[in-house]
């Protein structure tokens, strides 16, 4: 029997339509088999385990990145504040070696302006202790003289920490004011008298000045002089540093000859 199909393009369809069916029960039939693989504990476990490692990594590697971009900005700001304090640093041991030097200068200026008047204080009570009959031959220094050097060295100023620098250029200051060797100063008299009771009066003089200690008699001979004989003596004596209320302050005044 002969079929004739009005209708040609009937098959066709229906025949991509069954495919279409067959892809749809092929898919059904994979997911089926996910889903059921799916359902296994251990599965499970190691996709949540991979799952919240990756999402810890993420975590920390953001919270490192912020650390980091912290970090590098805090020390490019400590190197900034580095710099500028380095600068306040160098200027302020600058000025701290200009006013060392001032004060050395001005200690060193002060210690020989105080020191100039010691002899003539020195000679002022020798001479108004010398009692009658007696007479010196020679008056000496015979402690070392105190140089510029040595002014300046007692003078300096103690560098390092400041208060402690600051401290010790005090003491500076009032060990210049006294005049660096004045205190420990010893000078000699050498005389002669026709009265050793004058002499014994004389040392005693001397003792009581406030600009004078510490006499001691080194030597005494007889000799002769002018026919006579007369004792020969050596007193060896020290400065001392006398009260401030002691010391008197003449104006000293000029007049011109005509």
């Amino acid at each position: 029997m002969i079929e004739i199909n009005l209708l040609p393009g009937a098959g066709k369809k229906k025949s991509r339509g069954g495919r279409a069916a067959g892809r749809g029960i092929d898919l059904g039939a994979f997911a089926a088999s996910i889903v059921g693989k799916v359902k296994d504990p251990w599965l499970v476990g190691g996709i949540a385990t991979a799952a919240g490692v990756v999402a810890l990594v993420g975590m920390l590697h953001v919270k490192q990145t912020a650390r980091a971009r912290t970090l590098i900005e805090r020390q490019q700001k400590a190197v900034q504040d580095s710099l500028r304090y380095a600068t306040v640093l160098n200027e302020k041991r600058k000025a701290e070696a200009q006013r060392d030097s001032v004060l050395t200068q001005l200690n060193v200026i002060r210690s020989i302006d105080n020191n100039r008047f010691v002899w003539p204080h020195l000679l002022e009570e020798i001479s108004r202790a010398l009692p009658p009959y007696t007479w010196l031959t020679s008056v000496r220094q015979t402690s070392e003289p105190v140089s510029a050097a040595a002014a300046a060295r007692a003078a300096a100023p103690a560098r390092g920490n400041t208060r402690t620098a600051n401290r010790r250029s005090t003491g500076a200051n009032t060990a210049a004011a006294a005049g660096p060797g004045a205190d420990t100063m010893r000078f000699q008299l050498v005389g002669r008298t026709v009265d050793i009771q004058a002499l014994t009066r004389f040392m005693s003089l001397l003792e009581a000045s406030p600009f004078v200690e510490r006499v001691d008699l080194t030597r005494s001979l007889l000799v002769i002089e002018g026919d006579k004989e007369v004792t020969e003596f050596i007193l060896d004596a020290r400065y001392e540093k006398p009260d401030s209320s002691l010391i008197r302050r003449v104006p000293l005044t000029l007049t011109s000859a005509r």
